[in-house]
């Protein structure tokens, strides 16, 4: 079976299951979309990694992972989404140490996240593509039968820096100085809310 680069396009929060988040990666060589549904948790150490100019007062669970790994010279060459059954997708992690290559299970959130921290390709294999990949409406295709069920997934889009801009609910910072942006992106950061974060350091870089 041939195997599928990808990239992550961004994280868009889920209406219709409350409190989770679908992570979006975008074929490489196409135009297919995957949406994959994961927790509160893992979205926000995604988009820690993809803004990273955002760096939180202590590790989270897969910055530890990577230190940890590092301190055992452990490389993460690859993460492989190998398997869909249900609708849950089964991910693979390719490590190496000492020139020996290993395979680890994890799930599928997780080992994004650690391939953006390890810089290591994301891949799917093309028949799970083939069955799970969709068309957003910016190249909408009428055949495909997941095109109406984008809808029901995603909403709010949160792009985290990658993308257009959308219009987002919540405060505006307009109005506010530099040293205020700037006061309230250290309060942020320390309280660990990343998404606002995130807002207020894209107002700083209109400036």
């Amino acid at each position: 079976m041939s195997l599928v680069k990808l990239t992550i396009k961004g994280i868009s929060y889920s209406q219709t299951q409350n409190g989770a988040y679908a992570l979006i990666l975008n074929e490489v060589d196409g135009e297919r979309k995957l949406p994959i549904v994961i927790g509160a948790f893992e979205a926000q150490s995604i988009a820690i990694a993809l803004e990273k100019e955002i760096k939180p007062p202590r590790p989270l669970t897969h910055d530890l992972f990577k230190n940890f790994a590092e301190r055992f010279d452990i490389v993460v060459k690859q993460v492989i989404i190998h398997k869909l059954v249900d609708g849950v997708f089964y991910s693979s992690i390719i490590c190496e140490r000492d020139k020996i290559e290993e395979i680890i299970d994890a799930r599928t959130s997780d080992a994004i996240a650690l391939a953006l921290r390890f810089h290591a390709p994301i891949f799917t294999y093309k028949n799970i593509l083939d069955k799970a990949g969709i068309y957003l409406k910016s190249n909408p295709n009428p055949t495909d039968p997941g095109a109406e069920e984008i809808d029901s997934i995603l909403s709010n889009p949160q792009t985290f820096g990658h993308g257009e801009e959308t219009n987002q609910s919540g405060p505006t910072y307009a109005n506010h100085s530099l040293q205020e942006l700037n006061e309230l992106l250290d309060q942020a950061v320390a309280n660990e809310d990343y998404e606002k974060a995130a807002k207020i350091r894209d107002e700083i870089s209109k400036r």
